[in-house]
């Protein structure tokens, strides 16, 4: 697929977060900021260069998060896009900061909640965020508990006209089913991909409400998919594992949400154009015993 093609088609097509139509193919801005995700980038116009292809491109959901670099990412959205385009929405995430060491100490007392929102407000340069997920469990994973004093949180913060929409991340299905009975979210944020499919009930319930599902680490995060099947399908296809795998996403379910992130111009092209990838029934049944025990 030439550059030119991408620019008019993505793959997936779109989805709506709540009354926000918002790309399947969509980018996530953590790759942005230094090292482990701390500080500035080395390459600054680099950056910036990313972010205002992915907007070429058509790209209209752009995560992030406070907590990246901290407020790295944040800045170089602001930088690279502002005044937004109407039809862009830009996703962020609380309950989580930054220590000195690099790590994710939760961050979800009500004072640290409303501390975050109004610094995104701030870095990004806009009065009302489109989406928040409320950040829950740590580096490890889901971990079980009320999220109900975070998460009300936040619905008083949307009360007040600073937040559009909410969602939840890093959370198990008790704590989706907790958030949802306080009040509407329209999307789940969870680490799943290809060889990790704990998730797969959670989506298809969320698939039949109407709420997107989101995976981080699409392509498994700091240790990349490693599998003797995908590589098969993939050479079968003539094209790269890492295709093979966001394809297989978008193919699992019409609700899930691609935010791969990169640094580079290049590798974002190449990721939507292997997103495109078709699939057919025997590559998808093949794939599909990955996860599966």
């Amino acid at each position: 697929m030439s550059t030119d093609q991408l620019e008019h088609s993505l793959p997936g097509g779109t989805w709506s977060l709540g009354e926000l139509t918002v790309t399947r193919f969509g980018y996530g801005a953590m790759q942005l900021a230094g090292p482990g995700v701390m500080g500035p980038p080395a390459d600054r116009e680099g950056a910036l260069a990313v972010l205002r292809k992915a907007a070429d491109l058509g790209i209209t959901h752009i995560d992030t998060s406070g907590a990246y670099g901290p407020r790295v990412t944040n800045e170089l959205i602001r930088e690279a896009l502002h005044p937004y385009p109407e039809e862009l929405h830009i996703v962020t995430k609380v309950g989580a900061r930054r220590d000195e060491q690099g790590g994710w100490p939760p961050a979800r007392q009500p004072a640290d909640l409303r501390r975050a929102v109004h610094e995104d407000l701030e870095t990004l340069g806009v009065e009302r965020l489109d989406l928040v997920n409320l950040r829950l469990g740590n580096a490890q994973g889901p971990q079980p508990g009320s999220l109900a004093e975070a998460f009300e949180t936040l619905v008083e913060l949307q009360r007040d006209g600073v937040i559009r929409h909410l969602g939840v991340s890093n959370a198990t299905p008790e704590q989706v089913a907790e958030a949802r009975a306080i009040a509407p979210i329209v999307c789940v944020q969870n680490a799943y991909n290809l060889a990790h499919r704990h998730d797969d009930e959670l989506i298809d319930a969320l698939a039949s409400d109407g709420i997107a599902y989101v995976p981080f680490f699409p392509l498994g995060g700091f240790s990349p998919l490693q599998s003797s099947t995908l590589s098969a399908v993939a050479t079968r296809s003539g094209t790269t594992p890492m295709s093979v795998a966001l394809a297989w996403l978008l193919h699992r379910a019409p609700n899930i949400l691609l935010i791969p992130g990169t640094s580079s111009v290049e590798h974002l092209t190449e990721n939507v154009a292997g997103a495109a990838t078709t699939l057919s029934a025997d590559d998808v049944a093949e794939l599909d015993r990955i996860g599966r025990p």
